[in-house]
């Protein structure tokens, strides 16, 4: 009797079990993948207008333009207009009449140098002087020696070649003192170094009683004058752009500092080496600079393609600027207009606006979306 009733309540629990299991969801393993759930999304961009007839539609019109690659970039000078005023002599600087960024003209004294190189050189000069003299005075003595038959042709010919050595010693002493910028007729141990072209002071390195030239500085470069009249703007074209570009292509150059100021230069150079880390290759624009453009300055190129692209064209009135992005809205059927994201491109006579991207021509927009804004705020 007594095992009658275990195996009763044992079969009672058994089926309570088997119930509560049925009741309750499938619990996966650990690890196990969930099963998976649709989730339903409303449409952010799908919005109801209780009265849409309240709001004027436009159509979308149509303007062929070519397509545009705008890629930012910086002035550089032209490595081939930045020239560096050397000094020959070395020695100490006793005098600075220029400094960095100044402008200078062509032949404009820019430095003064005290140099024993001058002495030395002179030194040779006088030497050379000597040694001529002595040769042509041997030469006239042999000649007349010569012609009585007192010594022989051998003689003679070895006083004219002594002759023609010191000549040339001579010649070479009198460059030496020229290229040090020495008259050697007014000696001095100063050396005034001059600019070679007219231009901008982009580098300075001397200084007031420092050391200069290649002996005592290690460098002969004092200063570097760059000609600005013609610049460099070197741009940053990504790797999916190259194409776009070419060798003699225009460019249009926007200056940050100047607003609406729109300069015009070439492509000279497409650079083979592409960035490893940013994938951009730099690309090289030559223009002639009016005066307002400096080293480092920020600027915009835009360069247009050979072919034109039709674009939708609608009024500045109808597009919706929130958080760095354009939209417009339009009508979705019934009352729901959908607001959509497009590219803008340049402003058109008649408060009219480019669109790259996002709509057609022909596309209907709500012509005033401020109207619209303001009545879903207030709904």
């Amino acid at each position: 009797m007594i095992k009658k009733s275990i195996l009763k309540s044992a079969g009672s629990l058994a089926m309570c079990l088997l119930v509560a299991a049925c009741g309750k969801k499938f619990v996966p393993a650990s690890g196990a993948a969930p099963p998976p759930q649709v989730v339903e999304t409303s449409n952010t961009g799908l919005v109801t207008i209780a009265k849409p007839e309240q709001f004027s539609l436009v159509s979308a019109g149509a303007i062929e333009l070519r397509s545009k690659l705008n890629v930012t970039g910086t002035v550089n000078p032209d490595i081939g207009r930045e020239i560096p005023v050397i000094s020959l002599a070395s020695g100490r600087v006793v005098d600075i009449l220029t400094r960095l960024d100044d402008n200078v003209k062509k032949g404009q004294l820019l430095l003064k140098v005290q140099s024993p190189d001058i002495t030395n050189a002179f030194d040779t000069y006088l030497k050379a002087v000597d040694d001529e003299h002595l040769a042509k005075t041997q030469l006239d003595r042999a000649v007349i020696l010569y012609q009585h038959g007192a010594i022989p042709k051998s003689q003679l010919d070895q006083a004219q070649d002594t002759e023609q050595d010191a000549i040339a010693d001579l010649n070479a002493a009198e460059g030496q003192l020229d290229a040090l910028g020495v008259s050697k007729n007014h000696p001095s141990n100063i050396v005034n170094v001059y600019a070679p072209i007219s231009g901008v002071v982009v580098a300075q390195n001397v200084t007031n009683a420092a050391a200069t030239g290649m002996t005592y500085a290690g460098s002969s470069t004092a200063f570097t004058i760059a000609d600005l009249s013609t610049v460099w703007v070197i741009c940053d074209v990504y790797e999916n752009d190259i194409p776009k570009v070419r060798l003699g292509q225009q460019a249009f150059i926007h200056i940050d500092a100047y607003p609406g100021k729109v300069l015009i230069g070439r492509i000279s150079d497409i650079g083979p080496v592409l960035d490893p880390n940013l994938r951009t290759a730099k690309v090289r624009i030559e223009l002639q600079n009016p005066g307002i453009l400096r080293l480092g300055m920020f600027v915009t190129a835009t360069f247009e393609s050979n072919t034109k692209k039709t674009y939708a064209v609608i009024p500045a009135d109808a597009i919706l600027h929130l958080h760095d992005l354009d939209w417009v809205y339009i009508p979705a059927g019934g009352n729901k207009f959908q607001r959509v994201q497009v590219n803008t491109g340049d402003m058109l006579p008649g408060n009219k606006q480019e669109i790259l991207s996002g709509i057609a021509p022909g596309q209907q927009v709500v012509s005033n979306v401020l109207q619209l804004e303001a009545t879903l705020e207030a709904q």
